[in-house]
């Protein structure tokens, strides 16, 4: 990573110097391209034309380079709620040996699910259903993220540089990018925060039931992807919308309470009935989440940076106890000011490196120019509001901020229009430094940012192998004492029972006998996951390592 933004950083100096030294070189060309954006920048030719330009750039990556593998826990987690929904259960039934299944952020009791709410898991759903693999559902997710961000944009600034901020965010946070190649979200709650701002500004220029509705589609999908960051920016917004209702360029009662306050309340009203249903079916109270019970049966770091940790829980694996603990001294480290500073600097520069990097950050000089415009400083508000929500939470990785994606690219985006018309010695070096800008953007695109561990493409080879077989087989994991927490093998379809290849932990001789018992009728294997390569035989009861 550091080597990635080295190398921009470097490129961005490089481009800088000559777009001032010879700011007039590639003019023609500017015009040129200018006028072919502005000829596109039909409002809704644009948004199909971003949303397609993010779904194929997310696909021909897939299925040039490699359909992405999970790597990370939570891409498991959202992928057992994909082949859920997918199957036509909200949940799954506590399976009899679901000891021997136990995992990161999944819950087997009182049902089997992912902790996560079900926004992606939906969206990996569809694409498991339409496309016949979850990655299908990565690329909508990221082709719809492009339209919405568009779209929403389009509120915000002119729509010629609505249709270059899509354009900037699809190469910036793609093709490549962790968003667009993996199964750990991001894009649908990008989806949800563009819906919301881009409802709120159309509102406050022209009150109609159609934003109100689009406005409270966005607050919902929120609520089901990022339910905290979601939430602290739909009430920055809220709070925009109420003082622009009360005040003197506000619309009367009858429409605000016909053409805003109802529409956005009906689908809400909505939202939370099926979001009440879904808890009921997963965890038999409408007010308690997944989530909640798998931090309360399972974690020991806190979610904010105020509160205590929670008692040790009493494991039945080694590996579990070890990835909680490990997760206690992250929060510990976070323990005086000095360790969360540090802590909270790398976080925000990680923020930073994904959403802007060097090149993003150069417009930005006109920032105070920006700001006084008073929807630009209501934009920062907005994203400051979160970000100060992210600076108390105990972990935070850039989809943690998708919902305010927009409002970052609205600020750049604007900033960019500034600096166009910036003249220095009275040559248009302002155009030549936006046109560099982009032109590095595009070409940084092309970055592979993560690259796969080694073990995510060694269970998948092995997954295959075994698929491949005519026989069903039980997998049963043995790790040595000093095995990683982060590098897991143990996961599982929906339905368990159903699926070609169970994967079990290891749990004594007693134990596993009665696993073995239950799965008489597969083949039963021994996978040694720390051995190098890991190694797959037949499984004998009592064997060692």
């Amino acid at each position: 990573m550091e080597r990635a933004i080295g190398l921009e950083a470097v490129t961005t100096a490089i481009l800088l110097a000559i777009a001032f030294s010879v700011p007039r070189s590639g003019a023609r060309w500017f015009r040129r391209a200018e006028g072919l954006l502005g000829r596109l920048a039909h409002r809704r030719l644009s948004i199909a034309l971003v949303g397609l330009a993010a779904f194929m750039g997310s696909a021909a990556v897939s299925l040039l380079v490699r359909t992405p593998q999970p790597m990370v826990h939570d891409e498991f987690s959202y992928l057992l709620a994909a082949d859920t929904f997918a199957s036509g259960r909200l949940t799954n039934p506590t399976h009899p040996m679901w000891m021997h299944f136990e995992s990161f952020h999944i819950i087997h009791q009182p049902t089997y699910a992912s902790k996560y709410p079900p926004g992606q898991g939906l969206v990996l759903a569809a694409g498991q259903a339409l496309g016949g693999h979850p990655i299908v559902g990565v690329w909508l997710g990221m082709g719809l993220a492009g339209a919405a961000l568009t779209w929403m944009l389009q509120a915000w600034v002119p729509p010629w540089w609505a249709l270059v901020g899509g354009l900037l965010a699809v190469v910036r946070l793609g093709p490549f990018g962790y968003w667009s190649q993996s199964y750990w979200g991001g894009a649908v709650a990008a989806i949800g925060g563009a819906l919301v701002l881009g409802g709120l500004r159309r509102i406050t220029r022209r009150p109609q039931v159609r934003q109100a509705v689009l406005m409270g589609l966005g607050l919902a999908i929120l609520a089901n992807t990022r339910p905290y960051e979601g939430l602290l920016m739909s009430l920055a917004a809220a709070a925009v919308l109420l003082v622009w209702m009360i005040g003197r360029t506000g619309p009367t009662a009858r429409v605000a309470m016909t053409h805003i306050v109802l529409p956005t309340l009906v689908v809400l009203t909505l939202t939370g009935c099926a979001m009440g249903f879904y808890n009921v079916r997963v965890t038999g109270d409408p007010l308690r989440m997944p989530y909640q019970v798998h931090e309360e049966r399972y974690s020991v770091a806190p979610i904010f940076t105020w509160q205590s940790p929670r008692a040790v829980p009493a494991y039945r694996h080694k590996v579990l106890h070890a990835f909680h603990m490990i997760n206690l001294a992250s929060y510990l480290e976070r323990d005086s000011f000095s360790g969360l500073a540090r802590v909270k600097i790398r976080e925000f520069a990680r923020l930073w490196t994904f959403y802007l990097g060097p090149a993003l950050t150069v417009p930005l000089v006109m920032l105070p120019w920006v700001l006084k415009e008073r929807w630009m400083r209501v934009a920062l508000l907005i994203g400051g509001v979160v970000a100060a929500g992210l600076g108390v939470e105990v972990f935070a990785w850039p989809h943690y901020a998708a919902p305010i994606t927009g409002l970052v690219f609205v600020l750049v985006v604007q900033a960019m229009r500034r600096l166009r018309l910036w003249r220095w010695r009275d040559r248009p070096t302002g155009r030549s430094i936006v046109w560099a800008i982009l032109l590095l953007s595009v070409l940084l695109a092309s970055q592979v940012r993560s690259e796969p561990w080694a073990l995510s493409l060694q269970r998948a080879r092995i997954l295959e192998a075994l698929k491949d077989d005519d026989n069903r087989h039980l997998v049963i994991v043995r790790y040595r004492p000093w095995h990683s927490p982060h590098f897991e093998w143990v996961y599982n379809a929906a339905d368990i029972d159903a699926a070609k290849v169970v994967w079990a932990r290891e749990m004594g001789e007693a134990l596993d006998r009665r696993l073995l018992e239950y799965f008489k009728d597969r083949v039963a294997w021994l996978l040694e996951a720390d051995a190098t390569p890991p190694r797959l035989t037949r499984y004998t009861p009592g064997s060692d390592l």
